[in-house]
């Protein structure tokens, strides 16, 4: 426990130095005092100017990288258990900064301790904007003859806007990165804090173009447009900046809703195919996949996968949610597709082909929390979900019934899964709570499962003679095809921090060789300068490179180790029922027979012709901690978010998702 305190410490303080060389770098303070000095000790003939770049600004975060990296590993192996979420005046207070504080389109639902990060990081930008300007203004460079001030004060505040939008690139890409070592060490993942990244692309690409418009109306005004083709042997290029700002423009209006669902192009996944055992087509459109995995593959519920079916689209990859529990089914990984484009509509009518006996899926994950004790720090759990938004939900249901049986001296919480339907035929997506490959006695305890099913379109259930029925495939791997494993073995997150340790020291290496031995002779021994351009392409080089090498080392080499434990896996097999297990909620035949069905239908209140109320329902509960966790549409989401932030319930601790199907 101490050496994860002391780590986490020790990051963070390596965090506000990093963010204080941020707040310091547009001051006097920095200008005068601090460069000289730096200059003076860093300027080597190994890293020249890039000598205090490379301290203040790489170092601390490959730091952090690598030592959350060791926390993780320790976390992982570890068997403490996180406090309650109740306890102290701590977590009090972070339960209520957790809080909703506002919902509103098109900014969704926002804490409020999102909403002082947010205003620290404008109050950040407004003061870099001043001190930057404050310090330009004092000493006006006047760039052509006969420029007056105001245009030279023009172009210098073009010019610090886009130092500002550099403000927004340092923090841009945290949030996004999968697997990132970084973000669990604040309790986050990257599907939960994608949002962060598109609020500082937004606000980036805004400085950007500002920057660029200024610059353009500056040449204008003083006659100097021949500026835009100016290529620059010392700094920065303006040509290099015209298309870079083009390709971002790009880059940004892609980005909008409209345009990223139509791409779903990623040329640098995996291309392993993982054995598929069986599919579960559901009559509401929807499907599950079974996949074989190496047992010890680990991952938490609300975890997520990239899919591939090459017979489909070889370029094309798709996320979508885990639903399986890695504790109740130790070699088996399920997924949930509901149709509703062409990709996922192809794959049903593909997988109902009778002639069907092997179809090769590539799959890449999975990705999710490092943790899954957030859901055991409540004494109930409110599950509200529209449409196939209750996929995420399988895979916690599953899990707390797993910990519920095998450690009944532990608190598991109860769980009121709430869940509205369209029609009838979608609650045959309850049937994914049972999973194909385990006992049905795991199931036999259900006590703690409340369901709420209400359809909103139907008055009444449909006839039963129409009504279709739930199809099982099942298939033959072939030997080509390998169980989903961990890229990077059992301890990935230490070779996770080996890859970025050893790949940073190659890279300053390389970098302190090249400059000594090849740019610094240029410079020195004649009046030639080395061109700007070259040294940035150096630069990009050596990195791309070093991360190339190191990471494919490492990952060469439990690919082997996996293949030799994939062999040994695929030699297991797996029971194939004679028949395909029916529903016990919808169709002609329902199978109440089992012990497991009909806890559930015990369990299970369907409503039809109606929607939940979601206030009322919400109200009614009178545990002291409750988490509320909601996964569907946006109204929905906001709906369940307004009433926790109204405050008139504090025992309501509110997480919305935003969960791909």
């Amino acid at each position: 426990m101490r050496s994860h305190t002391f780590l986490r410490i020790t990051s963070l303080l390596v965090f506000i130095g990093w963010l204080t060389v941020w707040i310091l770098l547009p001051t006097k303070v920095y200008k005068n005092t601090w460069t000289p000095k730096l200059k003076t000790k860093l300027n080597s003939t190994y890293f020249r100017e890039q000598g205090t770049n490379l301290l203040l600004f790489t170092f601390p975060v490959m730091l952090i990288g690598a030592l959350s990296c060791i926390y993780l590993h320790l976390h992982e192996k570890g068997t403490e258990k996180l406090p309650s979420k109740s306890g102290g005046v701590v977590n009090r207070w972070l339960c209520f900064l957790r809080r909703p504080f506002l919902v509103m389109s098109p900014i969704g639902i926002v804490t409020s301790m999102e909403i002082i990060f947010a205003l620290m990081f404008v109050a950040l930008l407004i003061w870099s904007l001043s001190n930057y300007l404050h310090t330009s203004f004092g000493h006006l460079h006047m760039h052509k003859e006969g420029e007056k001030v105001w245009q030279a004060k023009f172009r210098s505040v073009s010019l610090r806007l886009g130092y500002i939008g550099n403000i927004c690139w340092a923090f841009l890409f945290f949030p996004v990165t999968r697997g990132s070592s970084i973000l669990p060490l604040v309790g986050l993942t990257s599907e939960s804090s994608i949002k962060y990244h598109i609020w500082l692309g937004h606000l980036s690409n805004v400085l950007f173009a500002a920057h660029t418009v200024g610059f353009f109306i500056y040449w204008g005004i003083t006659h100097q447009m021949k500026e835009t083709l100016e290529w620059s042997k010392t700094y920065v290029s303006n040509v290099a900046g015209v298309i870079a700002i083009l390709i971002a423009l790009v880059m940004w209006v892609t980005s909008f809703p409209g345009f990223r669902r139509k791409i779903h192009l990623r040329f640098l996944q995996s291309r392993q195919c993982a054995p598929l055992l069986s599919a579960r087509l559901l009559p509401c459109g929807a499907l599950e996949l079974n996949f074989s995995k190496n047992p010890s593959l680990y991952y938490n519920p609300t975890s997520m996968v990239f899919i591939n079916v090459p017979k489909i689209s070889k370029l094309q990859w798709h996320p979508f949610t885990v639903i399986s529990s890695c504790n109740m089914e130790t070699d088996i990984l399920s997924v949930a597709v509901k149709t509703g484009g062409s990709w996922s509509n192809k794959l049903y009518q593909e997988l109902s082909s009778s002639a069907l006996d092997h179809l090769n899926v590539s799959v890449e994950g999975p990705y999710g929390p490092t943790t899954t004790s957030q859901f055991l720090r409540y004494k109930q759990l409110v599950l509200v979900s529209g449409g196939s938004g209750i996929t995420p939900f399988i895979s916690i249901i599953r899990d707390l019934i797993f910990q519920n049986r095998q450690e009944q001296e532990s608190h598991v919480p109860k769980v009121l899964l709430v869940c509205a339907f369209k029609n009838s035929a979608d609650l045959t997506m309850l049937d994914l709570l049972l999973p194909l490959f385990v006992s049905t006695t795991q199931f036999s305890n259900l006590h703690q499962l409340q369901i709420e099913a209400y359809i909103t379109r139907e008055k009444e259930e449909a006839p039963r003679d129409s009504q279709k029925q739930i199809q099982t495939k099942w298939f033959k791997p072939i030997l080509s095809d390998s169980p989903i494993s961990l890229v990077l073995g059992p301890n990935n997150w230490l070779w996770l921090g080996a890859i970025i340790s050893s790949s940073f020291l190659m890279f300053l290496l390389l970098l302190g060789i090249i400059t000594r031995y090849y740019i610094y002779p240029i410079e020195n021994n004649s009046d030639e300068v080395y061109h700007w351009t070259f040294k940035v392409l150096w630069f990009m080089f050596l990195l791309c490179a070093v991360i190339c090498i190191c990471s494919s080392a490492v990952f060469l080499w439990w690919k082997r180790q996996n293949s030799l434990e994939s062999k040994q896996i695929m030699n297991v097999e797996f029971p194939t029922p004679t028949r395909s297990p029916g529903s016990w909620i919808y169709g002609s035949e329902r199978e109440l027979e089992s012990l497991p069905h009909q806890s559930l239908v015990q369990a299970t209140n369907v409503h039809f012709g109606a929607r939940p109320d979601l206030k009322k329902i919400l109200f009614e509960c009178k545990d002291k901690d409750i988490g509320v966790l909601v996964s569907g549409p946006r109204s929905m989401r906001h709906e369940v978010g307004k009433i926790c932030a109204s405050g008139l319930a504090d025992n309501l601790h509110f997480e919305s998702f935003s969960f791909t199907w």
